[in-house]
């Protein structure tokens, strides 16, 4: 199962599946035990201060706390527990009794906590369906009106599992450690707010009762760094010349957005294709050469105001199959539509972005992609979305993410703090990592270039492709916002991240620098092989 990837489950999905393995015999303390030492393990790693409160609810996330708070208690930690909550399960209430034999500091309210830098949240794990009232209400109240970092085991209590909705009040942590399986509500952008830094905490389930429950490969998974390394690192044959490793025609740019195509064009080249081929409008031509001598740069007439149109003889080239694949969009205006509607109806693997996706959004995504054949790429931001599918409500970004792809055919791709990919069967890639440094215009551009390189250069699994690419271009925003700042990653130096961050994968890859070996995955876990 692991060649999946990171499944993403519901609060029924989980559930089946831990029934299943109780079911066949595992002991739910001993499962209790295991998962709260791995978190045990994490706060240490975190390099939590000494004085920790642990706040307990009465099921077993309460029990998970109160093991947590055994173990830290016995690794010299200051620890004191508040169980607010009657009617403990008996697992629960056993753990709570031996905490009370250890005279480990107890309260029942949070009021009544003494000094203390991390709360550790216990109060309600997965499954939460309806809004905290009453005491429960009056903690989560306290908990936030504290000032001390908190550490939210699973999901912040008050958390929807599915929706990452606020259940009328929330616990808001600094750090979620989610167990076993992503839960869907951690990486919808609603919760991004409430739960902080949120990371995996697996215990291996087994296979099986993972296959039983999602299937052979989980409709919702999110991408995994080992996969997007087998993908980006292959080796490539000694033998192989540039026109075996595709060939992009990147459109772009306009008078007034020269540096879209600069940034397009440059990331882009980063991703090693073979051949690039920049279409741009002819008074900009001299300037896309000066920074990208490696490209093709293709001079194009243009409109009064500096739109570029399309020359019979590039056509000519399209049609003749000299390009794998064809990126348009970024820079462009809203003033080609012929192009577009041109480029639309050729037979080749097509990226659009930007103008180009406002365009199709004028015209009709119907009318303009309804015949395609070839593999197309939609990369809108969540305006964008809107102008090209306004019956779709963003309300439920995964269900109309899902629907467009549907609709059109094509692997759509909603950029965001948590960017969803789905294709047309319905399968979606989600982005567990990224950052606010990204929110700046120029930057999409970047991931423009990135995935329509890597469409050049093939591949069997499009959504795969397309999630290499998004993982690849926030992993360079984290690196920059890491050395310079969230406020200090401009595009420019956005682009600047992106090998550093292809280096240290090919280093920790046993095939970045010798003969290719066998295929082991993809971002999203499921077989993809570029060329």
């Amino acid at each position: 199962m692991n060649c999946l990837g990171d499944p993403v489950v519901t609060a029924a999905q989980m559930r089946q599946i831990e029934d299943r393995v109780i079911a066949a015999g595992m002991p739910v303390a001993a499962l209790m035990e295991k998962v709260a030492n791995l978190i045990t393990a994490r706060i240490v790693a975190l390099g939590t201060p000494p004085g920790v409160a642990v706040l307990a609810g009465p099921g077993h996330n309460g029990g998970d706390a109160l093991v947590v708070a055994r173990e830290l208690w016995q690794r010299g930690y200051r620890v004191q527990v508040c169980c607010p909550l009657p009617s403990l399960k008996p697992l629960t209430a056993s753990h709570a009794a031996y905490l009370r034999h250890l005279e480990v500091p107890w309260v029942e309210r949070v009021e009544e906590l003494g000094s203390h830098e991390v709360l550790v949240d216990g109060l309600f794990g997965f499954g939460l369906e309806r809004s905290p009232t009453g005491l429960a209400a009056e903690q989560i109240a306290a908990v936030n009106q504290g000032g001390a970092q908190v550490i939210s085991i699973d999901l912040p209590s008050g958390l929807h599992t599915d929706t990452g909705e606020v259940l009328g009040t929330a616990v808001r942590a600094d750090h979620t450690l989610c167990l076993g399986l992503w839960k869907a509500g951690l990486l919808q952008e609603c919760s991004l707010d409430w739960a902080g830094q949120v990371e995996l905490v697996g215990f291996h389930l087994p296979p099986k009762d993972l296959q039983a429950v999602l299937g052979t490969t989980p409709a919702i998974q999110t991408i995994t760094p080992g996969g997007v390394r087998d993908l980006l690192c292959q080796a490539r044959p000694r033998t192989a010349h540039k026109y075996q490793l595709g060939h992009l025609l990147l459109i772009c740019g306009s008078q007034r957005y020269p540096g879209a195509a600069l940034l397009a064009g440059m990331a882009a080249q980063t991703t090693g294709v073979g051949m690039l081929s920049v279409a741009v409008p002819a008074s900009i031509s001299t300037l896309i050469t000066s920074h990208l001598p490696g490209a093709l740069v293709v001079p194009c007439p243009e409109t009064d105001s500096g739109a570029l149109t399309w020359p019979a003889s590039l056509e000519a080239q399209v049609q003749e199959g000299k390009f794998t694949a064809i990126a348009c969009g970024p820079g462009l205006t809203r003033e080609p539509r012929p192009l577009v509607e041109a480029i639309c109806r050729v037979g080749v693997p097509l990226v659009l972005d930007a103008d180009a996706l406002n365009i199709v959004a004028e015209l009709g995504p119907a009318r303009c992609l309804g015949a395609r054949q070839a593999p197309t790429v939609l990369t809108p931001h969540r305006g964008e979305f809107a102008r090209l599918f306004p019956h779709l409500s963003l309300n439920s970004p995964w269900e109309a993410v899902r629907a467009a792809a549907r609709l059109t055919r094509a692997v759509v791709l909603l950029k965001g703090a948590r960017t969803v990919i789905a294709d047309p069967e319905g399968n979606l890639g989600i982005n567990p990592e990224s950052t606010a440094a990204l929110a700046r215009g120029g930057t999409g551009d970047v991931l423009t270039g990135l995935v329509g390189g890597l469409a050049a250069q093939g591949g069997d699994n499009w959504l795969t492709l397309v999630a290499a690419a998004v993982w690849w271009h926030s992993q360079a925003g984290l690196r920059a916002a890491a050395q310079r700042t969230e406020r200090g990653v401009d595009p420019q130096t956005l682009g600047e991240f992106l090998l550093p961050v292809l280096r240290d994968l090919t280093r920790a890859h046993p095939q970045g620098a010798g003969a290719a070996g066998p295929d082991t995955g993809s971002p999203l876990g499921r077989r993809c092989r570029g060329t």
